[in-house]
């Protein structure tokens, strides 16, 4: 696991994350990327405990989906299977989790500040943290995504399941898009990470 995990998260981090392992029946599986989640956690049907990850993550948003996995699993045994997935337990566990972490040696320093903020109220997932996000993002490998905030008002874009929309209005925290097929209005969250194939015509 040591060697495995030197490819996908920071170096300084390795040590606290593999005594954050040595959790019994914890096993952590490395995925192909899923369009839909970075990790997720699951108790197995003989009793183990299972964490995926995304492969393709960096290591900065690999760490962050790492632990973000390892507390449910920590607020599972310390509070019981009744909680809610994201609720104030798991929030309380994953601040706690963090906080070794949250420090120059392992994230680079303009992370650090969008880190600390968001960890005062941590969320079910970091990409509904716009600033946090698009800090992320900028440690990606390169790529032709974009994330649909800042594609401009009129574009068309595509999904990665081939669906393709026109951006409209923002609402008080989503996109408004008519998928162009069927016309039907979607909402968006800022975050969704989408294929511009046509700027508006005044761009």
């Amino acid at each position: 696991m040591q060697n495995t995990l030197q490819n996908y998260i920071p170096e300084p981090a390795i040590p606290y994350v593999l005594d954050l392992l040595k959790q019994d029946g914890l096993m952590v599986k490395i995925k192909n990327e899923r369009k839909t989640r970075h990790g997720d956690y699951r108790k197995l049907p003989n009793g183990k405990h299972q964490i995926t990850i995304n492969a393709n993550l960096n290591v900065y948003r690999f760490l962050l989906t790492l632990i973000h996995e390892i507390a449910h699993l920590e607020a599972y045994k310390n509070y019981g299977r009744f909680i809610k997935p994201h609720g104030k337990e798991w929030k309380r566990t994953f601040q706690h989790l963090m906080l070794p972490v949250i420090n120059p040696q392992v994230f680079p320093e303009q992370l650090l500040p969008l880190l600390a903020k968001h960890f005062m109220n941590p969320k079910a997932s970091s990409d509904t943290d716009a600033p946090l996000a698009l800090a992320l993002k900028q440690f990606d490998a390169p790529n032709d995504k974009t994330f649909i905030f800042e594609v401009p008002f009129g574009s068309v874009f595509k999904l990665y399941n081939g669906r393709v929309f026109k951006k409209g209005q923002k609402r008080v925290k989503r996109y408004e898009a008519i998928e162009v097929n069927s016309g039907k209005l979607y909402l968006f969250n800022p975050n969704a990470e989408v294929e511009i194939l046509k700027k508006a015509v005044n761009e």
